[in-house]
């Protein structure tokens, strides 16, 4: 079976073959298809590289382009456009132009072009979908997941819910004994209530009766309603075991793919809708499984038994009180898509209006800074309309669908009264025969009113479940390698031509090579967006590189296991992180099983120590989500503390002192050269004399190494690096000279 890239290709040539009949497909290495003219108007074109020329289809007319003459092939995303140009013989030359639609397609296919330009491999991904339509239906993709609600596999999402359910088969199975006996006391009743009629109350011969007798129908009625009391006790005591159990292994099962998952792959999810998953989604199937399905099984059972009474004493009054269900399942499958449709938008709005409480919620400080409570609470206003307004247009539809397929089931109650009533007059039937099979014939169309409310719970579950299987079909695209024998590690890194680009697109990094030896200090630098914190993103894998490799102690990091890797790196953030609980847990965070000597030795070589102590109750002290009752240098001690009580071979500090003021930053700093004391370090800073004593620094310019050396070195180079420091040194007199004449 061909994979979706070479179906891609093919589509796309046989429509250029519509353009230019004579196109050598052999000779078509990439090609990627343009929906915008160079005067803004909707035209199909496409622009293709073969192995020595690139060829531009556009306005009806073909150019071509000497790869040997392009340098590079970019692309710059405008206002509703994206236009593709090429550098030839050192000049920009526009290419073609198309909309937004097909960024992700041309920024994949241009970074591959230049893979070839350059000399390098083409390595197209299978997990990229390079176009933002399904390849199996062709319908365009709803979410940021690329998977086709369409085309969702029901039958293996439920046959994957049945593998979470499986253990707990013996309460499900004793549920549904519960079950079938409840249903059989129910058509049980009707006889004795019949027995009753006729033998009791309407008897020809009432003076023969012994109260005796009557008791004991009267008792066996009593009698039927306790068993089906006691009997719906332990189904629900069952059904809640394996439903809350069911629910348990859900979310962990969610939960753990989330954390499997890449950096990457999860920062491109919304908070809201993670948490929809993890929470809403698995309640509402443990609600259905041990609600839904259970009474699922008891009113098919009812609707079986009681169907085969029926047809057996007369199959005439069978057929007239079955004669609409037909219609009402009719109508249940005719609206089928549109609920579900309908309910797929509810979802989707429910978990914006979570991602926007999260948000708020997070970046309350920020929204009371600066007075946007109003805004805030506007935006949260439009967004719970929308799920207002989507809510009321389902519940609206099934409050007028729902009578009309209620009175369409109960019309067979009429053919029964007019039928039965035949009956009586005629002396065929007795009143307490007719008792019984009115009963019968409301059990029936009870359980089809029960079914007339169902597709609405069902959607809810079906939705949910795809949701769930949708976030556990992803791919981890970080993955270990299965034979890895590396436990341990000594902290010798080496980039060996690495390049790196987000979501396949333009590199980020590009060529990356240099050493590091055990226990030095190197220091990158260069301006904002050059890459400097990619670069240790890919050190800690948390993404994986494009092209060249990392290596610790001479070991591919993607042959390193990477609890081996995360156990043997350290990190000091900007912003670091503090999660709700006690300074004690948040330092022991590094290591759970650390002593409290442990954590306090910590303390006190990050400086934490003293502050900790002088808090009312010490390292028991709870601090609040973020740590926002600490103070930026307080936080940032307690993060040193607890890299510290990581011990790791090798540490990272990311803009560690960039937030502090002055004085605080040389306290850090002091607490800093502790902790990267025989430690390999890798050091991004704002304020450049911090890595003043750094082994080497490496200066980093769209993305390339511009320059390496000491600090003096590439001072007396008087290059990037010379300009930065000379920047921030006139920046520094500026902020004095106004100091002063404010103080003055």
């Amino acid at each position: 079976m061909e994979d979706n890239l070479e179906k891609r290709k093919k589509r796309l040539i046989n429509g250029l073959k519509k353009i230019d009949p004579d196109v050598d497909e052999d000779d078509v290495l990439l090609l990627f298809s343009t929906d915008l003219s160079m005067d803004s108007r909707i035209e199909t074109g496409y622009v293709v590289m073969g192995q020595s020329m690139l060829s531009v289809y556009t306005g009806g007319q073909k150019k071509e382009f000497l790869l040997s003459e392009i340098s590079e092939i970019r692309y710059t995303a405008g206002f509703g456009c994206v236009t593709i140009e090429c550098v030839q013989n050192g000049s920009d030359v526009i290419l073609c132009r198309s909309t937004m639609a097909k960024l992700h397609e041309v920024s994949v296919i241009c970074k591959q072009m230049n893979r070839h330009i350059g000399g390098r491999p083409i390595e197209l991904r299978e997990d990229k979908d390079l176009e933002n339509v399904c390849p199996k239906c062709g319908r365009p993709y709803t979410d940021r997941n690329r998977i086709c609600k369409h085309c969702t596999n029901y039958r293996g999402n439920i046959k994957w819910l049945w593998s979470i359910a499986k253990p707990e088969w013996l309460k499900i199975g004793l549920a549904t004994l519960m079950i079938l006996g409840s249903a059989l006391i129910s058509m049980l009743t009707p006889k004795i209530n019949a027995i009753m009629v006729d033998g009791y109350i309407k008897s020809s011969d009432p003076v023969s009766l012994t109260w005796q007798s009557f008791a004991l129908v009267v008792l066996a009625l009593a009698g039927a309603e306790i068993a089906s009391r006691l009997i719906n006790m332990i189904r629900n005591a069952a059904t809640a075991y394996a439903g809350n159990n069911i629910s348990k292994r859900l979310r962990k099962s969610v939960f753990e793919k989330i954390e499997s998952l890449s950096f990457g792959k999860v920062s491109k999810q919304q908070t809201g809708e993670l948490m929809e998953r993890v929470s809403g989604d698995t309640e509402v199937i443990r609600q259905q499984i041990t609600g839904m399905i259970p009474e699922l099984v008891y009113q098919f059972f009812i609707i079986i038994a009681v169907s085969v009474i029926i047809f057996r004493f007369d199959w005439r009054l069978g057929i007239l009180i079955f004669i609409p269900i037909p219609f009402v399942f009719f109508g249940f499958y005719s609206f089928w898509g549109v609920t579900r449709r309908n309910y797929h938008k509810q979802w989707t709005k429910n978990s914006r209006v979570s991602t926007i409480l999260h948000d708020i919620f997070n970046g309350i400080r920020v929204v009371k800074s600066f007075g946007m409570e109003h805004k805030e609470a506007e935006r949260f206003d439009r967004s719970a309309k929308e799920v207002s307004d989507i809510s009321i247009k389902n519940d609206v539809f099934f409050s007028i669908i729902a009578p009309l397929l209620n009175f369409a089931i109960g019309i067979g109650e009429f053919f029964l009264l007019y039928y039965a009533g035949n009956k009586i007059l005629s002396g065929e039937m007795t009143l307490g025969v007719m008792t019984q099979f009115a009963t019968y014939v409301s059990l029936i169309y009870g359980r089809m009113r029960w079914f007339a409310n169902i597709p609405r719970r069902l959607i809810s579950f079906v939705t949910s479940l795809s949701k769930i299987c949708e976030l556990l079909s992803e791919e981890p695209d970080i993955r270990d390698k299965e034979d890895s024998t590396v436990s341990e590690i000594s902290g010798n890194i080496s980039f060996d031509h690495v390049s790196f680009g987000y979501e396949d697109s333009s590199d980020v990094l590009r060529d990356i090579s240099f050493d590091i030896r055990k226990g030095e200090m190197i220091g990158l630098v260069g301006k904002s967006g050059t890459g400097k914190s990619t670069l240790i993103n890919l050190l800690m894998r948390l993404y994986d590189v494009d092209d060249g490799a990392i290596r610790i102690d001479g070991t591919d990091i993607k042959d390193i296991p990477q609890d081996v890797l995360r156990r043997n790196i350290g990190v000091v953030l900007q912003e670091n992180y503090l999660f709700r609980g006690t300074i004690f847990q948040n330092i022991a965070y590094a290591k759970p099983d650390a002593t409290r000597d442990e954590v306090i030795a910590a303390a006190k070589v990050s400086g934490a120590h003293s502050f900790v102590m002088k808090l009312p109750d010490g390292y028991d002290t709870y601090i609040g989500e973020h740590g926002q009752t600490l103070s930026g240098g307080e936080k940032q001690r307690i993060s040193i503390a607890r890299a510290m009580l990581h011990n790791p071979k090798i540490l990272i500090l990311d803009e560690a002192t960039a937030s502090l003021d002055t004085e605080t930053e040389h306290d850090i700093q002091e607490a800093l050269k502790k902790l990267t004391e025989d430690r390999t370090t890798i050091a991004i800073a704002h304020r450049l004399s911090t890595l003043r004593n750094a082994t080497r620094l490496i200066v980093l310019d769209k993305g390339r190494i511009a320059e390496i050396g000491t600090h003096d070195e590439l001072l007396r180079k008087k290059g990037i690096y010379y300009g930065l420091v000379m920047a921030q040194r006139q920046m520094s007199k500026m902020s004095e000279v106004k100091s002063k004449k404010c103080s003055g």
